[in-house]
């Protein structure tokens, strides 16, 4: 089945606005002192499922799409920076939560808020694109 012209333009339109966002989302985190990926994974450790708060190196892996091993080193440089801590677990010695410091959820806070009408324009991207 060939998908209508139609289809393209707004495939083609959402990518530029995910596009749009992802550049923005970099220029942001980047002046709230904060590499994209770092903002990205401190993202994720705060809005880990269920509100904890906190999360692992292995949960980090999958939501990232990430190997472990470049996970462990990222949450190292984060915690080196004094953005991250690691909590061994009281259930099992082989896992560390990871939950930001003050600091991380300081410059999360400023990087989130500036980034709040760009998620804006792409959830209304997305209402187009599903239209």
């Amino acid at each position: 089945m060939r998908a209508a012209t139609e289809d393209y333009v707004r495939v083609a339109e959402f990518r530029s606005s995910l596009r749009r966002f992802l550049r923005r989302a970099e220029k942001i985190s980047r002046s709230a002192g904060l590499t994209p990926q770092r903002y990205l994974l401190l993202l994720m450790v705060k809005g880990a499922p269920g509100g904890s708060e906190q999360s692992t190196v292995t949960e980090l892996a999958e939501r990232l799409q990430l190997a472990q091993s470049t996970v462990t080193e990222l949450v190292g440089r984060a915690a080196d920076a004094g953005l991250l801590r690691r909590d061994p677990s009281g259930e099992d010695g082989r896992v560390a939560h990871v939950r930001l410091t003050e600091e991380g959820e300081r410059r999360l806070a400023q990087a989130f808020s500036d980034l709040e009408s760009e998620r804006e324009e792409l959830r209304h991207a997305l209402a187009q694109l599903t239209a």
